[in-house]
């Protein structure tokens, strides 16, 4: 497993879907995941701290998930079946613990709320990842300068280094 951080998100030309970008925290890999209009709001949300009048899904569940007394080890992108990525929610209450199927989307919105890690299976990258260095480049560039278009503090962005961490 390799552990990774939400890198960014972006709007694939194609399609014009979201994609979500993940990268490892130590290392070079770079996982992009086209997600839906509603996960990627959450997203940015949680990724700029922006709170909402009325908790979104995400917020909900955590709330459910902090009256339950149970907290959000890690979540982890387990597989990718037939182009459909897959991932687990690792549960704990007490000395229980419980594996929750989810999408990765979903997973990520809810690590981003709990300070939870994030973890991609090695053949994840294997199957999924960007086929050459150029292409996950391009990917990093295009996550900077969404972040520093949506952003309400530009400076703190222009300040990091966009081949190193970008929300």
């Amino acid at each position: 497993m390799v552990e990774v951080q939400v890198f960014g998100l972006i709007m694939d030309e194609e399609s014009r879907a979201p994609v979500m970008v993940l990268r490892a925290v130590e290392g070079e890999e770079t996982l992009p995941i086209q997600i839906g209009f509603a996960e990627a709001a959450s997203i940015a949300a949680a990724l700029e701290n922006i709170e909402v009048s009325r908790p979104m899904t995400h917020d909900l569940l955590m709330v459910v998930l902090d009256t339950l007394d149970t907290s959000i080890e890690r979540v982890e992108i387990t597989d990718l079946r037939d182009s459909v990525f897959v991932a687990e929610i690792h549960l704990k209450k007490g000395r229980r613990t419980f594996k929750i199927d989810c999408r990765p989307s979903d997973a990520a919105a809810l690590a981003l709320r709990a300070g939870a890690q994030i973890f991609v299976a090695d053949e994840v990258f294997l199957k999924a990842a960007p086929a050459d260095a150029a292409e996950a480049s391009r990917l990093q560039w295009l996550a900077f300068f969404h972040a520093l278009e949506a952003s309400e503090n530009p400076d703190s962005i222009l300040d990091s280094d966009p081949e190193k961490t970008v929300h």
